[in-house]
């Protein structure tokens, strides 16, 4: 097994408190992400995040139903179970998590660490949020990060662009690519893919945000898309 690697599969769960972008073209391209790595013998990492029934052990002004119970990602419901289509299988590992990041407060550093992962490739929900503070986290933690930018949403376009960014711009240890072309270096074919080389490589002002993403698209060889 090539252990040097593993995919990190962020809270793809049946989660249905919100609206997220896109979903199907993530969800399509998870499944193959997933099935190009178990085929090349990369462990599949899962993870959930989870809140507890009662509300306890919950970040301050997390938001809660009447009755005090989170209103998302409440344990023993259908919401943090990890979507039937991209479900785990015999051999996958699931880590369970109360935050936004992977590492917080779970064994994913330790688990990696025993087998010998170096670089993650990572995906999944929300960009701008678990996604990002995973990728922080990882970064801080001295592991190598692969990003597949196609693979990740957020609730709108514009969000999870925004953290793509910020991710472009100082998490030097990351590359970035679109699902076609990680597949493509995968097996390896020529590829493309966006490589930070220098602190806020894609830094802009408000009224540029549209063509920095338009950059940073070309660049992963993805078609250009209209903002919301």
């Amino acid at each position: 097994m090539n252990t040097d690697r593993a995919f990190l599969v962020i809270d793809m769960q049946q989660e249905n408190g919100f609206q997220l972008h896109d979903l199907h073209r993530v969800i399509d391209n998870t499944a193959a992400l997933i099935n190009a790595l178990r085929h090349a013998g990369i462990p599949v990492i899962y993870t959930r995040h989870i809140n507890a029934v009662d509300g306890s052990d919950l970040p301050p002004g997390e938001p809660l139903d009447a009755a005090g119970r989170p209103l998302s990602y409440c344990a023993g419901t259908c919401q943090v179970a990890i979507m039937e289509c991209l479900a785990p299988r015999l051999g996958d590992r699931v880590i369970d998590k109360p935050r936004y990041s992977a590492f917080h407060r779970t064994d994913l550093d330790q688990q990696l660490r025993e087998l010998g992962v170096s670089r993650l490739i990572v995906s999944g929900v929300l960009t701008d949020a678990c996604v990002l503070a995973t990728v922080m986290d990882a970064f801080a933690l001295g592991y190598r990060v692969d990003l597949i930018a196609d693979a990740c949403t957020s609730t709108t376009e514009a969000a999870h662009n925004a953290a793509l960014l910020i991710m472009a711009n100082w998490v030097y240890a990351l590359e970035l690519f679109s699902t076609a072309q990680f597949l493509k270096r995968l097996v390896g074919e020529p590829h493309q893919s966006c490589r930070p080389t220098e602190p806020d490589q894609f830094a802009h002002r408000p009224e540029q945000f549209v063509a920095t993403i338009a950059r940073l698209q070309t660049m992963l060889g993805l078609p250009r898309r209209n903002q919301e």
